[in-house]
């Protein structure tokens, strides 16, 4: 059994938030990814793509979670799944808003021009 804690050491600062590195290779878990996601009031994550499933579960506030062509807003009490390789994009409504986020061990973000696999350190 591993309890891990948050850390900054863990932690991940970006101009729409802060990822909270829980779960991953690094603390002891083989198979599964699990982090916690902050992001500020008015914020979006960049457009991108992760190369596995995701599964984000709003804690509070409400995120506008665009996939490809359709937007839904998710918030706490729900979960979204998104899958891997669709391009996304999440934005808080009405106020920051925090998430848990599971994926598989390994998973990578893509960029709009889809030449590079970036590492998600809050991840690892």
């Amino acid at each position: 059994m591993f309890v891990i804690s948050q850390t900054e050491a863990r932690t991940t600062a970006t101009p729409a938030g802060r990822m909270y590195g829980l779960a991953g290779p690094s603390q002891g878990s083989a198979e599964v990814s699990t982090w916690r996601v902050e992001l500020h009031e008015d914020a979006a994550t960049p457009l991108h793509a992760i190369d596995a499933e995701q599964v984000w579960m709003p804690l509070s506030g409400t995120f506008e979670v665009t996939v490809d062509d359709g937007t839904e807003l998710v918030g706490a009490g729900q979960a979204v799944v998104l899958p891997a390789g669709v391009t996304r994009q999440l934005k808080t409504v009405g106020g920051p808003a925090q998430a848990l986020v599971c994926m598989r061990v390994g998973g990578r973000a893509v960029l709009p021009d889809g030449n590079a696999k970036v590492p998600l350190p809050w991840a690892e």
